[in-house]
């Protein structure tokens, strides 16, 4: 939580700067008629990556509030992890692994929304800030966490965690790539609410971030963690940084 409010902090203190900055440009704005880009985010639900991001942007013809506004299009690949989620050390081999962690939860977040402009950049310099709000269905892939387990002496198998597994006896963890057939599927649904400050290196080229919120409602609960706390109901704050080329 704490996390999550200190990036809507942060993005309300960039948004007032862009603010003051934008009653001091020029008049001449920089008209594009799409956006697309690529990106990586990070959230208060994952590691330092979280996962990639693929935007476009369409302007449409009329006006929001005498605004323009574009047709959001975005998809989403993320790693949402269990706030419980700790690296663990094994005392034979000191190799590191996640105790009780039963599954990856892998999302694919098709996204669909407007985008509206709230500050523009001059066609030279300056800083464009657009406000997000989208929605889209989630797709769940609930992929088993595989460990080394050490048998007998001298015999190690790769098996999917279990609570009934001996600690002690756990030497590692295993290939990231194991288990995805034995993957199951949810479905769900996620709302983003977002602040996307873009800047241009080039006239034709952005890099910008956007900064916002996401909730993501599952029908049941997903179980990430063995003896944990599971939810159903994830939400969270997010950084994402995005390049690419408007036209």
């Amino acid at each position: 939580m704490l996390s999550t409010l200190r990036i809507i902090a942060f993005a309300g203190l960039i948004l007032t700067a862009g603010s003051v900055w934008a009653q001091t440009t020029d008049t001449d704005e920089d008209r594009y008629n799409s956006v697309t880009t690529y990106g990586v985010t990070t959230n208060t639900n994952s590691g330092i990556l979280g996962g990639f991001v693929f935007r476009h942007s369409k302007a449409l013809p009329g006006l929001f509030r005498g605004k323009r506004q574009f047709r959001y299009l975005a998809v989403e690949l993320v790693n949402v992890k269990h706030p419980k989620e700790v690296q663990s050390q094994t005392p034979y081999s000191g190799a590191r692994f996640v105790y009780n962690k039963q599954n990856y939860l892998f999302v694919i977040r098709p996204q669909y929304g407007r985008e509206i402009s709230i500050f523009t950049r001059s066609a030279d310099e300056g800083v464009a800030i657009n406000g997000i709000l989208a929605i889209g269905p989630s797709i769940g892939i609930i992929k088993p966490y595989f460990v080394q387990y050490q048998l007998r002496p001298g015999q190690v198998q790769t098996v999917p965690f279990s609570p009934t597994l001996q600690p002690e006896m756990i030497v590692g963890a295993g290939s990231f790539f194991q288990g995805f057939d034995k993957s199951k599927l949810t479905a769900g649904l996620n709302f983003k609410a977002a602040v996307a400050f873009e800047l241009s290196a080039f006239r034709n080229n952005m890099t910008g971030l956007e900064i916002g919120f996401l909730a993501e409602v599952f029908p049941k609960e997903v179980v990430i963690m063995n003896d944990a706390n599971n939810r159903s109901v994830f939400t969270s704050g997010f950084i994402t940084l995005f390049f690419g080329n408007k036209r």
